[in-house]
């Protein structure tokens, strides 16, 4: 298989290049992932689509590929919609509360999936607030899937749910950028449509790529602007959440743009130790949830079935989730 023909289209330039058809797409990437791309082409390719920017046929192309070659797991039975919570960025200056979010889910007995790198250079990853958690990555699907039924939570490496797009992630330490697997990884769902993604980024550009193929895709997906990357709340200003479903997008809570009147107590630094400390704190109901978690949480019981209505979500946990704050909506809800 010659890749030239590809490297024609896409690599003329943000102004000259075109975009790939969707069968196109599907067929180039899935050759990347199965690693049977030439090390001078990959190259070429995935700069040249870092410099064009991917449309919306060429993601879904790649997601699907993506998909197609990714180990799928089982929602546990009798209960909600599991959710995905993919986290790759880590935090750097606020601390990474993808934890909290994850194990307040848990709580409440929603099956959760995070999946991710194990390991942040530099940056505090979900995997290292886990581990001071007690809860450990495993290693591979077959565990995973154990582990979610006896446990109701897991780490899975990217390594372990997609070998193909953890080899193209791991392109970044040698080229010096991200590439096209750095925003799939944030759209992977490893229950497909049974699953309630949680989607999240920091770009507006990529937040509207994100709507349009999560709706195109179908399925279920919560999409927010992303704290540092990563898919929890900024604890300090709610970000706009909507509900991806049927196809079509669902307002659940506007953002927020009023000028703060007082800052929620979080973590008095960013590192593993302090953060999990912090969260164990809230777990253990001596500190209060920060207000748009809170929100973030009753859109993800809403979402995964635990409530019937985002209205009866945001009282669950008004009432049972260690709240006390304000939970309405800036809009109606239908």
């Amino acid at each position: 298989m010659g890749y030239s023909q590809y490297i024609k289209e896409i690599g003329r330039g943000a102004a000259g290049a075109k975009d790939l058809g969707y069968e196109e797409a599907h067929t180039l990437y899935g050759a990347m992932l199965d690693g049977g791309v030439p090390d001078l082409e990959l190259g070429a390719i995935v700069l040249a689509l870092r410099v064009k920017g991917e449309s919306v046929d060429e993601m879904r192309g790649f997601l699907q590929a993506a998909a197609e070659r990714s180990f799928a797991m089982r929602p546990p039975y009798g209960r909600p919609a599991p959710v995905v919570l993919p986290s790759y960025n880590g935090s750097r200056r606020e601390a990474n509360l993808t934890p909290l979010l994850a194990l307040l889910l848990h709580r409440f007995g929603v099956p959760v999936v995070v999946h991710g790198l194990l390991e942040g250079h530099g940056r505090v990853t979900t995997a290292q607030i886990f581990r001071e958690l007690g809860i450990m990555p495993c290693v591979g699907v077959e565990t995973a899937q154990r582990r979610l039924e006896e446990d109701g939570i897991v780490f899975v490496p990217t390594a372990s749910l997609s070998p193909g797009l953890a080899t193209l992630l791991a392109l970044r330490s040698r080229m010096g950028v991200r590439n096209s697997a750095h925003s799939l990884v944030k759209m992977l769902n490893p229950f497909k449509d049974a699953g309630v993604l949680v989607g999240a980024a920091t770009h507006p550009d990529f937040i509207d790529l994100m709507r349009d193929l999560l709706c195109a895709v179908g399925g279920r997906a919560l999409l927010l602007r992303a704290t540092e990357g990563e898919p929890f709340a900024n604890p300090k200003r709610r970000p706009r959440i909507e509900y991806l479903h049927a196809g079509a997008a669902q307002v659940l809570f506007e953002a927020q743009h009023e000028s703060l009147t007082s800052l929620p107590h979080l973590p008095a630094a960013a590192d593993a130790a302090h953060t999990a400390q912090w969260v164990r704190q809230v777990l253990d109901q001596h500190l209060p949830i920060p207000a748009p978690i809170a929100n973030q949480l009753a859109c993800c019981l809403y979402a995964s079935g635990y409530a019937d209505s985002l209205n009866q979500a945001k009282a669950i946990v008004a009432v049972e989730g260690n709240f006390s704050g304000h939970l309405e909506s800036n809009r109606p809800t239908h």
